[in-house]
């Protein structure tokens, strides 16, 4: 077993809460007997490269939600997934051409729940072998890679904040060159860069 897979076992089996959208802002009251959908990303770490990279994709503009955001592959779980870690393997092969097989799943992080009522679970999983990126038309405007070491660096946070539906929204960003990586996929992350500390 790897130094970092040894990392990332004892880092998914440490204790912790579920994260939300709404963790930077107490004041938000959240209705009881919500419903909320389950769904799975995946956080694909790759080990052929130079260094351990995170496969990131950034959605089409041309789409109706959550256009031109950075997201981990990932999205709903369907009736024909057996549970999210199938639903995040299967959104991977559809968004961005992850080959069957080509990822060993090492566990899952706590849930985060979004503004947009989905309870999500990421799974985390090592890409030990390339292969060939197929960005899915229509959805994925772009694949690319972030080091691991960039997201596992607490001072690379920022916490940022703009006007959503009437009220200051609070959140986590974690920019990285071009890209502007904020929301639920920075604070999955900082939460993930928190128990990979510890």
């Amino acid at each position: 077993m790897s130094d970092l897979e040894t990392q990332l076992r004892a880092a998914i089996a440490r204790p912790g809460d579920d994260s939300s959208d709404f963790d930077l802002n107490p004041d938000v009251v959240l209705p009881q007997g919500r419903r909320l959908r389950p769904a799975g990303v995946l956080m694909g770490i790759t080990t052929f490269d130079d260094e351990p990279r995170v496969i990131l994709t950034k959605r089409s503009s041309a789409l109706k939600h959550h256009p031109g955001q950075i997201a981990f592959p990932g999205g709903k779980q369907d009736e024909g997934d057996a549970d999210v870690v199938a639903a995040a393997l299967r959104e991977a092969r559809e968004e961005i051409g992850l080959p069957d097989g080509a990822a060993r799943v090492i566990g899952t992080l706590p849930s985060h729940e979004t503004v947009t009522s989905f309870t999500v679970t990421p799974v985390i999983a090592l890409i030990d072998a390339p292969f060939h990126i197929i960005a899915e038309p229509g959805e994925v405007e772009e694949v690319f890679v972030t080091p691991l070491s960039h997201l596992l660096e607490p001072a690379n946070y920022l916490v940022e904040s703009r006007r959503w539906r009437g009220t200051r929204r609070h959140y986590f960003t974690v920019p990285y060159g071009p890209y502007y990586i904020w929301g639920a996929t920075a604070r999955i992350l900082r939460g993930f860069a928190a128990r990979m500390g510890e």
